[in-house]
């Protein structure tokens, strides 16, 4: 099947089929900018939504065949099966379609410096590191973001200068739908396993995203991660390496760390010291996203004291370990993180800054997940004091009736960890409120729309 190209449809109707999701909704608000008329659909009021439609896009909620009536060119998710009857409707009134991959490699297609961020966990934090890096070395790129980000007014910017940034995901082998002149590969973990049948095929499909780069491209990957080291070494391409270890290319010289987990830290580049950064974003995983991000921002002509400079003062995308309320003398933070690795840096730095009580309250994302990753799940929120956990958030997946977050909760409480299950939103925040206390700490994680209980929180205390 011949895959269409956005090239051939400028000022005509696109129909975008999970239009709220964190690369979708970017995609429209880029396609809008560029002209096209945008519409699409999903199942729910997802945070993201609300920013589509004050861009101009018609946004339905629930999936319609009627939906795609008029559309030229659908643009779907790759969470929308093939039965999907507004994917079902387009193929049978012949409109063309294509995945959200597919644009999204077409979009990056003649920039000098098209470059593609990958890794299981970090894309979104180092894609807008650099961004931000490189907007305020002036030299003004595009960028596509699974987020929000002040620095640039969103999730994404069409820029005049040679480089195109954005997340590289491995979710059913998208990112080989790109083209990139320049790959960043932050990790190797096991994760979507719906999609993979284990670690092994993950490693061997990212080696093939790397593959993708023409031999005067560049690959900047983690040093001290052995999978990574392993695909690095047979390509053809330069390659560099990052990593807390002064074994890699770039590493921090001098490394301290405050009590709130804020690190300092001399930028090194193969033995010579080109910068300072003091972090204002904690813990070492960020530390090593800095060190991705700087060493991209050197490799596309950035100035090196500039760019540590703008890394002193990157305070996080939006959903990234984002204060979002103080109320009774007890901090409410949320963050993106739904897998376990995610979920243990998260509550690893909210222990650090917490004074008092640690409440970890965990949306787990998607029956398959929690089922491949069961076990890790089970002791990721170990630093917490309580660990508060929420129904499962179904997302694209249909109930097996096999799993349920009360079975998480019997795992952990095995484990040792003080855990509970609250399965609404308004059962969580009932349990928080009758048991926070002034200096406490609440930490919300998920990808789903676990986000809404934060603004419920809020919402109600502007209420009293």
């Amino acid at each position: 099947m011949q895959i269409p190209h956005i090239r051939d449809y400028q000022g005509k109707r696109i129909h975008m089929i999970g239009i709220g999701g964190s690369s979708m909704s970017g995609l429209a608000a880029m396609l809008i900018d560029k002209g096209y008329q945008v519409s699409g659909s999903d199942r729910t009021e997802g945070y993201l939504i609300g920013d589509v439609r004050a861009k101009g896009a018609q946004v339905f909620i629930g999936h319609r065949p009627e939906n795609v009536h008029g559309a030229d060119l659908v643009v779907f998710t790759g969470a929308a099966a093939a039965d999907n009857p507004e994917r079902v409707e387009a193929e049978k009134l012949g409109i063309p379609s294509m995945e959200r991959s597919y644009l999204l490699g077409q979009l990056m297609e003649g920039f000098p410096q098209a470059v593609g961020i990958c890794g299981a966990h970090g894309k979104t934090t180092a894609t807008s590191m650099l961004s931000q890096i490189l907007v305020e070395c002036g030299l003004d790129p595009s960028v596509h973001i699974g987020g929000k980000l002040d620095a640039i007014g969103g999730s994404t910017r069409i820029g005049k200068g040679d480089a195109f940034l954005a997340e590289a995901c491995e979710f059913r082998r998208s990112f080989l739908q790109m083209h990139p002149t320049m790959a960043v590969v932050l990790n190797i973990d096991a994760d979507h396993l719906d999609c993979y049948k284990d670690i092994d095929e993950i490693e061997e499909t990212f080696g093939q995203f790397m593959q993708l780069l023409p031999e005067d491209g560049l690959v900047i990957g983690k040093g001290t991660d052995e999978r990574i080291m392993r695909q690095m070494g047979k390509l053809r391409c330069a390659v560099e390496t990052f990593g807390m270890t002064d074994a890699c290319d770039w590493h921090p010289a001098n490394l301290t760390e405050n009590d709130r987990g804020y690190a300092s830290y001399d930028l090194c580049h193969k033995g010579e010291i080109v910068g300072h950064v003091d972090m204002a974003v904690p813990g070492d995983f960020n530390v090593e996203n800095g060190l991705a991000a700087l060493a991209a921002a050197h490799a596309l002509g950035a100035d090196m004291p500039k760019a540590c400079q703008s890394m002193s003062h990157f305070m996080g995308a939006h959903r990234r370990f984002e204060l979002t309320d103080t109320i009774d003398g007890v901090e409410v933070f949320h963050d993106y993180g739904h897998n376990p690795t995610e979920m243990r840096n998260a509550v690893t730095v909210a222990r650090k800054r917490c004074k008092g009580r640690l409440f970890a309250v965990m949306q787990p994302h998607t029956f398959s997940r929690v089922k491949s990753l069961f076990n890790e799940y089970l002791t990721c929120t170990e630093l917490a004091d309580v660990t508060v956990v929420t129904d499962i958030c179904a997302a694209r997946e249909v109930d097996p009736g096999d799993i349920n977050s009360g079975m998480l909760v019997e795992g952990m409480k095995a484990h040792g960890v003080n855990a509970v299950w609250t399965p609404t939103f308004d059962d969580t925040e009932a349990y928080l409120r009758a048991n926070w206390q002034p200096g406490d700490l609440v930490i919300t994680m998920g990808c789903g729309d676990i986000n809404l209980l934060n603004d419920q929180i809020h919402r109600h205390e502007m209420e009293k």
